[in-house]
């Protein structure tokens, strides 16, 4: 069963997939699909468990999530620009380096190969906001969300970060809460999971984009995951924090595009 999607634009476009993050689902891009359409014909994803698509105990490894993406993508597109921003976009990795074919190019916006800081990973975050998330996910997971809906809207002057956060509330309250099992299965990815053994699988150019003042994955780590990557390529957005697409929706758009037509 496919997941829950929306299709935007003329069918004669270039296609574009964007994949959220963690907790939230297709509608925080609401604002920048009006910015994307007259060049693209952008797809957006509910992934599993998140907004409209259901939660299947089935896609509770990384690998099983990655895949039903690839299915709902099948009766999709031929061809595409995947993007992924935060969690989404170790979904999108995943795909890229396990199943390539028919991705042209690959956006990771505010992403990181591994989460946590470790030995070798300084550049990880602090492993207790992890664990704050954690206990507020046993607790409540409203308390989780708000959390994290707090940090990803930090980093940008403060108008823009309130702008920020209630277009974050605005997709939950719109299109859906996630299941607690996804959210779940979502923190349990952050804690164990290390993707820089895949890299070097990614063999389509990649664009990875960092806001300069992100208070949930520090630049240095999207940075080392650009140079990690064949054919990866670095970039920066001043005033932004973890949601660049939001609190700099023209800036992001016009690198996008940029991207792609090189």
């Amino acid at each position: 069963m496919s997941l829950y999607h929306e299709v935007h634009g003329s069918p004669v476009g270039r296609d574009l997939v964007l994949l959220h993050g963690w907790s939230v689902n297709l509608g925080i891009w609401d604002t920048v699909v009006p910015l994307l359409v007259p060049y693209f014909r952008v797809i957006t994803i509910d992934l599993p468990g998140h907004g409209r698509s259901p939660w299947d105990p089935k896609s509770l490894t990384p690998a099983a999530q990655a895949w039903r993406v690839h299915e709902t993508l099948a009766s999709l597109t031929e061809r595409c620009t995947l993007l992924g921003w935060s969690l989404g976009g170790q979904v999108a990795i995943d795909l890229a380096a396990a199943l390539p074919s028919g991705i042209e190019r690959l956006v990771l916006v505010a992403v990181t190969p591994k989460f946590l800081e470790a030995p070798g990973w300084r550049c990880g975050t602090p492993r207790p906001l992890l664990a704050r998330l954690t206990h507020q996910l046993h607790a409540e997971s409203a308390r989780a969300v708000s959390g994290f809906l707090t940090l990803a809207a930090r980093g940008s002057a403060p108008q823009t970060a309130h702008r920020t956060r209630v277009r974050l509330e605005r997709a939950l309250i719109t299109h859906g809460w996630p299941r607690a099992e996804a959210l779940t299965a979502g923190l349990a990815r952050l804690r164990d999971g290390d993707l820089r053994p895949a890299l070097p699988l990614v063999r389509m150019p990649v664009l990875a984009v960092a806001g300069r003042h992100d208070r949930f994955i520090r630049r240095a780590a999207v940075r080392r995951l650009a140079r990690a990557l064949p054919e990866g390529r670095y970039v920066e957005i001043a005033g932004a924090g973890h949601a660049p697409f939001l609190s700099n929706p023209r800036v992001f758009t016009r690198l996008l595009r940029e991207f792609v037509r090189d």
